[in-house]
């Protein structure tokens, strides 16, 4: 295993990463299935944090990577962040966008229907943002 300088385990990580897609493939009725985002917490610190590995490689073209899922009623948009932020992370809701503003980097995602800002939330948990969005209902 090679010397990589983001972590001792990102090349293992990336082959898991390789395996799991496969066989999400392989599964019967494999076009419903996906995985979306995942986090490895593989031991504590010193200070009693876990120690977290990404799978994949980091991308820095300025945008926080980001994934969507639609079902009838909701979007859910899941957000990869950068390790140790200065700032907390936000996100902006308005009723055709998302703003996912973190430290100097920000983040437009233009959303397919128009969502209900009432009833849409986002949470941030260990270097994740989870986003909800309940879609408008249109009669």
């Amino acid at each position: 295993m090679q010397n990589n300088p983001n972590g001792p385990y990102d090349d293992v990580f990336n082959n898991l990463a390789k395996i799991v897609e496969d066989i999400v493939k392989n599964m019967p009725e494999s076009q419903q299935a996906r995985v979306i985002g995942y986090t490895i917490i593989t031991r504590h610190t010193v200070d009693g944090d876990p120690e977290i590995f990404h799978a994949g490689p980091p991308s820095d073209d300025g945008e926080v990577p980001y994934e969507i899922v639609e079902t009838d009623d909701e979007l859910f948009i899941t957000a990869d962040l950068p390790a140790d932020p200065k700032n907390a992370p936000v996100a902006e809701i308005e009723p055709d966008q998302v703003r996912i503003c973190v430290d100097d980097r920000v983040t437009t995602i233009m959303l397919p229907h128009p969502i209900d800002r009432i009833h849409s939330y986002y949470r941030v948990h260990r270097g994740v943002m989870d986003i909800s969005l309940r879609k408008v209902r249109i009669e």
